[in-house]
């Protein structure tokens, strides 16, 4: 049986990972399900690594790779620091203008976040139709300001910023834009291109703001899945149980226009831009406070509970299993 498109289900995910090989006592953090980053001792930093690839966009895929990466680093509290690109390009369309356009984009990303850019490996190779780029990050951080899903705790509350689904709002608008001819009018359609730089797909201010402002428990990037799957990965990262209320997660207007007019649901939507972090509720209404006046917002959407890594969702007092998607809502709009 083939797989669909999108990640590998999480239950083959987690069989193969569980033989991975680490050799090494300085991984402090290796593969895991909801696990954003791979942290390794080195001294008296810590360096972080991520790699993800941009597969559901061709448009603006240099500056997307650095930012959703960015993001991953984000989430651990550690400064991104160093980049490296390997960009695979299709044979018949690709010209020196659209390898100069991508790196150009690559670089502006890495200015605006003080990144530099070491190496990569870029190629034209068969069998592809768009170009594919994967990037690999390393950030670094002092030892203890480390945080990782699993250091969630029973009481923990947790909170989302900016709302869902940026991300997938940006790429319908972008490379879907004709779909939506009717139902949006081109003033919308051309905001929501614009949702990848506002609200943006960048959470590594709202993950330095609220680490700032109090104690954040964990923290995690809804990617691909939307929130729905951010909130299962957390509670298999942090053996916890995680309730929430989906009436509470805050769905920018443009947003919900547009996965209505596509019938999709904003919350299972590739969801970068938005955050995901728990804190005790003390310090939860601090990071509140301080995000607000950033000009980001954040609002509490559900709680930890003691319990085994499951996800639920609380409606009119409703209790029922959060929907755990098989693939990203967007995924079957580019079959």
């Amino acid at each position: 049986m083939s797989l669909p498109v999108g990640k590998l289900p999480p239950e083959l995910l987690a069989e193969i990972i569980k033989h991975a090989p680490i050799h090494d006592g300085r991984v402090l953090v290796g593969p895991g399900i909801g696990l954003d980053c791979a942290v390794v001792e080195h001294g008296e930093k810590l360096l972080v690594y991520k790699t993800d690839p941009i597969t559901f966009t061709a448009d603006q895929i240099g500056w997307y790779a650095v930012q959703i990466n960015a993001n991953d680093i984000a989430t651990t509290g550690a400064e991104p620091c160093w980049f490296l690109a390997t960009l695979l390009l299709p044979p018949d369309t690709t010209t020196p203008d659209l390898v100069r356009q991508i790196f150009d984009q690559i670089y502006r990303a890495c200015d605006e976040l003080g990144i530099s850019l070491i190496g990569g490996h870029t190629e034209v190779t068969f069998g592809l139709d768009r170009p594919i780029l994967v990037g690999t990050l390393v950030g670094e951080m002092a030892k203890d300001r480390l945080v990782t899903p699993r250091g969630l705790r029973p009481g923990d509350r947790l909170l989302l910023t900016k709302g869902v689904p940026v991300e997938a709002t940006a790429i319908i608008a972008r490379d879907l834009s004709e779909r939506l001819v009717g139902a949006l009018t081109p003033q919308e359609i051309e905001s929501g291109r614009q949702y990848l730089y506002d609200p943006g797909i960048s959470v590594l201010k709202d993950a330095q703001t609220a680490m700032r402002a109090g104690r954040v428990s964990g923290m995690h990037d809804p990617t691909e899945g939307g929130l729905y799957a951010a909130i299962w990965e957390m509670a298999h990262a942090s053996g916890s149980t995680l309730v929430i209320d989906p009436a509470a997660v805050p769905v920018p207007e443009l947003s919900r226009k547009i996965c209505k007019a596509l019938g999709i649901d904003p919350l299972g939507a590739i969801a970068s831009g938005a955050l995901l972090l728990a804190a005790p509720l003390e310090q939860a209404e601090k990071i509140v406070d301080a995000l607000g006046p950033e000009g980001i917002l954040c609002v509490e959407i559900g709680w930890v509970e003691d319990g085994p890594p499951e996800a639920w969702q609380v409606s009119d007092g409703i209790r029922l299993p959060l929907p755990r998607p098989e693939r990203d809502e967007i995924a079957r709009l580019f079959e």
